[in-house]
């Protein structure tokens, strides 16, 4: 058989190229623990991983998401407890004016109570969330109600609230409108809202009002809450549909952070052991490749 010093050389050569380069991939892999480290590595894998990636940032957008919709529906529900409880004591003045025995002087003292309550409750209906916005004043404006030139106050308000994305095909609108929320309020004389209610239960406890406006006003003011306590409970059944939200994230998350451990991450005693193996026929190839280089050509032909 003919041998040639070139072929002598450069099967070993390359040999010991493939094991430094296997060795060198094999620490890399358990420095950083991840057995894909470029598309080379596995191609479909590279694909699944970046496919988890992409489906990770969105969640994480969805997530930060889901949390201001939180804050925003806490704080419409914090509102709305504020202004149910004002209501609540409207209504209890109304049931203390409606007595027999109530006094011209007590009339004026829950009348100046009354005013009050209306001056906070124009303050509460224009509570600005963390963004600096109306919560109740829909899609735009520095505020839900004004008082008008005539001194009644109206909802100066417009459009809808900007929904939140929460999900791919979902969202969610955080805040209520001051036209749902205190508008259209059904009573005996019509529809009507939570201000020109309160103005109408202070005029009847003018001196000179006509008898039966504090009934009004009581029958009225249960209307009211009662429109209250609806809008709550839509907004407690958002708040809790972003919890369901959130903790399906948090499960999405885990089983994805599974699949992604499963394609990526190294076993790291099998990678040592891979990695000692290699070192090992990598001395053997060296220690060889060392002797047939001390030979030459005359030793094969002895």
């Amino acid at each position: 058989m003919r041998v040639t010093t070139n072929q002598s050389f450069e099967r070993p050569s390359l040999m010991m190229t493939s094991l430094n380069s296997q060795a060198d991939r094999l620490q890399t892999q358990i420095s950083t623990g991840k057995k894909i480290l470029a598309p080379s590595d596995s191609a479909s894998g590279w694909q699944q991983l970046s496919g988890l990636k992409r489906a990770t940032a969105d969640d994480g957008v969805y997530a930060s998401n889901i949390k201001m919709a939180q804050s925003l529906l806490a704080s419409t529900d914090s509102t709305l407890d504020s202004i149910e409880t004002q209501l609540q004591r409207a209504k209890a003045f109304a049931v203390q004016a409606n007595s027999q025995t109530i006094t011209p002087e007590g009339r004026a003292a829950i009348l100046k109570e009354v005013e009050a309550i209306i001056t906070d409750l124009l303050g509460a209906a224009n509570t600005k969330d963390s963004r600096g916005q109306p919560l109740f004043g829909g899609a735009a404006g520095d505020a839900a109600y004004a008082r008008q030139p005539d001194g009644s106050i109206a909802y100066v308000g417009s459009g809808e609230p900007a929904a939140i994305p929460v999900g791919d095909g979902v969202d969610i609108a955080a805040t209520e409108t001051g036209a749902r929320a205190f508008g259209g309020i059904t009573t005996a004389n019509g529809t009507t809202d939570m201000f020109a209610i309160l103005t109408a239960f202070a005029a009847a406890l003018q001196p000179d009002a006509t008898p039966g406006g504090i009934d009004t006003a009581m029958s009225d003011l249960d209307a009211a809450l009662d429109q209250i306590g609806t809008t709550r409970t839509s907004v407690g059944a958002r708040a809790f549909r972003m919890d369901l939200e959130a903790e399906r994230l948090a499960d999405v998350d885990d089983t994805r952070e599974a699949t992604r451990s499963g394609i990526e991450d190294v076993n790291t005693a099998t990678s040592i052991a891979e990695l000692q193996k290699t070192l090992t026929i990598l001395q053997a190839t060296q220690a060889s490749f060392t002797k047939l280089t001390s030979l030459s050509l005359f030793d094969y032909i002895r």
